[in-house]
C-alpha cells in the first residue's frame, strides 16, 4: 500500500514546495514534481505480474473512519495500473507544454497541475467508495482553477459550466453508493455495520431487487456519464476544451474523460450487472448517437480545436460501447482505447496549443497550408491524425475494432452457443454496424480539418500580424510576452511530442502485450456479468425482503443515526 499511496502523495508533495519556492523555480520543481512518478511507476511496475492476474496485486488499508465504515483502502491492479502509467506519462508532457504557454501566476498554475496528478492517480487506486468519491470529486477544483484563471476569452463561463455539471452528476452518485452501504448495513448484513469498501458494496448490490439495482444504476450512470460524458450529457465538454489552456486540454481528454469509462468499468458493472444488462441497449443508443451526432458536429467546425473536442465525445462512445458489450473482446477494446485516445488526442491538442501560441488563433478560416512553413508541426499532425482515424498500424485501429466487434457479438441471439467465451449481451450487429458509420464520419472530418490547416491554401495571419517586420524566418510573440518562437516545432516542443508518437506506433504495431494483461481481468468480469444474465428474481429471500421493506420505512433518517446503533 505504501508504493501506491507514495505515487499519490509524491506529486502533492511537490505541489506543496512549489506553492514556498521562488516563482522562476516553479517549472523545475514542477517537471521534478512528475518525473519522480514517473520512475516510481517504473519501479512498481517492474515488480507486476503483466499476464494472468485479475484482481489487485498490490493492496492495503487503514482505519480512517472506522465508526463510518470508511477506510483508507487502496489497490493495484492490471486495469488501474495502466490508466495509472497514461496519467504520469503525460504530467511531465504538460508540465514541458506549458514553459512558454504559461508566463504569469506560475505557482498557482504549475501547484494546482502537480494536484491533480496526485487527484487522479488515487481515483485509479481507490478501493473504499468514499475516499473514491474524494478524489473523483477533488479533480474538480484543480481543473475548475486552470480553466477559470488560464484559459482562452470564455473561460469563466466554461470554468462554471464544467464545475456544476461534473458536480451535480458526482452528488448523484454518491447518493447511489451511500444508499447501496445502507443496504448493506441494514438489509444485507443486519447489524454488520456501515462498510464502503467495494467489496462490500459489490456483494450488496448485487444481491437486491431487481427494481432497486436498475434505481442505483441510475445514479452510478449519470455520474459516470456526464464525466465521460455520453449524449445527450456532452454539451459541457466541447466548451471547457477550447477554453482550456493547452495542458488543461490534454489532462481532461487523456485522462479526466477516463474517470467516467473507469468508473463504469469499476463500479457500474461490477455492482449493479443485472441492472446494466437490461439497460445495456439504451446505454448502446446513446453511445452510437453519440459517435455519429458529435461526428457530424465535426464536420462543420471552423474552430480546430473544438472539433478536436467533439471528436472526443465521438470516440469515447466507441469505449462506451465496447463496456456494455460486456464480454471479454469489448471490455479489453475498451480499456485500451481509453489508453489510445489518451495519447493521440493529447497529441493532438499539444499540436494545437503550439499553432495557437504561434498565431493566437484556432479558426481553419485563418490558417491554411502550413506544411509549408513548418514541416515538422506539420508531420507530427498527419501521424496523430491518422492515429485518431483510426488507420491499422496505428495506435487508434485495433481499440476501435475490437469495441466495434464486441458489440456486434453481443447479442442475445448469440448467447450459449459457445461461440465466443463470455458472449451474449444486448447490443448486436445493428448498433456495430451503426457505430461503423461513424468511423467513416470521423475520417470525413479529420481529413478536412487536415486538408484546409495542413495543404490548404496558404495562410499564415501571425507572419503578418507578429513577425518581425524585415519577413525574415516567422516567430510569433505570445500574449504574455514570453518571447518569440520559431516557426517551426523546437526541440523542446519535439521533445514533448516523441514519447507519445512512439507509443502511437507500438501499440499499434504490436498491442499484444497490453492485450494479454488484459486478458484475465476482462474475462473475470464478463464471467461475473453472464452470471446474472437471465437469473431469475430470487435474490433476495422473504425475510430479507421483509427486512428491506422496514428498512426502508426508516430510511433516510437512518442516515442521521448513530452508526454505532447499527452494530
Amino acid at each position: 500500500m505504501t508504493q501506491l499511496l507514495l505515487l499519490i502523495l509524491i506529486p502533492v508533495v511537490f505541489a506543496l514546495w512549489v506553492a514556498v519556492s521562488r516563482p522562476e523555480r516553479a517549472r523545475t520543481i514542477a517537471l521534478a514534481g512528475t518525473l519522480v512518478p514517473v520512475a516510481w511507476f517504473a519501479v512498481i511496475a517492474s515488480g507486476f505480474n503483466w499476464a494472468g492476474s485479475s484482481g489487485d496485486q498490490i493492496s492495503g488499508q487503514m482505519d480512517w473512519m472506522p465508526s463510518l465504515g470508511v477506510s483508507l483502502s487502496l489497490g493495484a491492479d492490471i486495469v488501474s495500473m495502466l490508466l495509472v502509467g497514461l496519467t504520469v506519462l503525460l504530467g511531465p508532457i504538460c508540465v514541458l507544454a506549458s514553459y512558454t504557454a504559461i508566463t504569469e501566476r506560475l505557482k498557482t498554475y504549475y501547484g494546482w497541475l502537480l494536484v491533480l496528478q496526485g487527484a487522479m492517480t488515487g481515483v485509479f487506486f481507490a478501493r473504499d467508495a468514499i475516499l473514491f468519491f474524494i478524489f473523483f470529486e477533488f479533480t474538480l477544483v484543480p481543473m475548475f482553477i486552470l480553466i477559470s484563471l488560464y484559459g482562452s476569452t470564455n473561460r469563466k463561463a466554461a470554468a462554471i459550466k464544467f464545475f456544476l455539471y461534473t458536480f451535480t452528476g458526482s452528488i448523484i452518485m454518491l447518493a447511489g453508493l451511500v444508499y447501496v452501504a445502507w443496504y448493506h448495513q441494514a438489509v444485507y448484513k443486519p447489524d454488520a455495520g456501515w462498510d464502503f469498501s467495494f467489496f462490500a458494496l459489490t456483494n450488496a448490490a448485487q444481491h437486491m431487487p431487481r427494481a432497486t439495482q436498475a434505481w442505483v444504476f441510475g445514479a452510478l450512470m449519470l455520474g459516470f456519464a456526464i464525466k465521460v460524458p455520453v449524449f445527450p450529457l456532452h454539451t459541457w465538454l466541447p466548451l471547457a476544451h477550447t477554453e482550456a489552456p493547452t495542458a488543461g486540454s490534454v489532462i481532461l481528454a487523456g485522462v479526466l474523460l477516463k474517470l467516467g469509462t473507469y468508473g463504469m468499468y469499476r463500479l457500474v458493472l461490477g455492482m449493479v450487472p443485472a441492472a446494466a444488462i437490461e439497460y445495456a441497449p439504451l446505454v448502446g443508443v446513446l453511445a452510437v448517437i453519440g459517435i455519429l451526432y458529435a461526428g457530424l458536429i465535426c464536420w462543420v467546425q471552423t474552430d480546430v480545436k473544438k472539433l478536436v473536442a467533439y471528436s472526443s465525445v465521438s470516440h469515447l462512445g466507441f469505449c462506451v460501447l465496447g463496456l456494455f458489450a460486456m464480454n471479454p473482446i469489448g471490455l479489453s477494446g475498451s480499456v485500451l482505447y481509453m489508453i489510445n485516445h489518451g495519447l493521440s488526442t493529447g497529441a493532438l491538442f499539444l499540436l494545437i496549443g503550439m499553432i495557437y501560441e504561434r498565431y493566437h488563433t484556432r479558426s481553419m478560416k485563418e490558417l491554411g497550408g502550413l506544411a509549408s512553413r513548418m514541416p515538422i508541426w506539420a508531420t507530427f499532425m498527419v501521424f496523430f491524425t491518422m492515429a485518431s482515424v483510426g488507420l491499422p498500424g496505428l495506435n487508434g485501429f485495433i481499440g476501435e475494432f475490437m469495441c466495434l466487434l464486441g458489440a456486434f457479438q453481443a447479442d442475445s441471439a448469440w448467447a450459449g452457443q459457445g461461440t465466443v467465451a463470455g458472449t451474449g449481451g444486448e447490443l448486436g450487429p445493428w448498433l456495430a454496424f451503426a457505430a461503423g458509420a461513424g468511423m467513416i464520419v470521423t475520417a470525413i472530418y479529420l481529413l478536412y480539418m487536415l486538408g484546409r490547416i495542413v495543404w490548404g491554401k496558404a495562410i499564415e495571419p501571425g507572419h503578418h500580424d507578429h513577425a518581425h517586420g524585415d519577413g525574415h524566418e516567422a516567430a510569433a510573440s505570445h500574449a504574455g510576452g514570453h518571447g518569440v518562437l520559431p516557426r517551426d516545432l523546437t526541440a523542446r516542443e519535439i521533445g514533448v511530442l516523441v514519447p507519445l508518437a512512439a507509443l502511437c506506433l507500438v501499440l499499434g504495431l504490436y498491442p499484444r502485450p497490453v492485450l494479454r494483461a488484459l486478458e484475465a481481468p476482462t474475462a473475470v468480469l464478463a464471467g461475473e456479468i453472464a452470471q446474472h444474465r437471465n437469473q431469475p428474481e430470487a435474490d433476495e429471500p422473504e425475510s430479507a425482503a421483509g427486512e428491506h421493506a422496514a428498512a426502508m420505512s426508516q430510511f433516510p433518517a437512518s442516515l442521521l443515526a448513530s452508526p454505532e446503533s447499527h452494530r
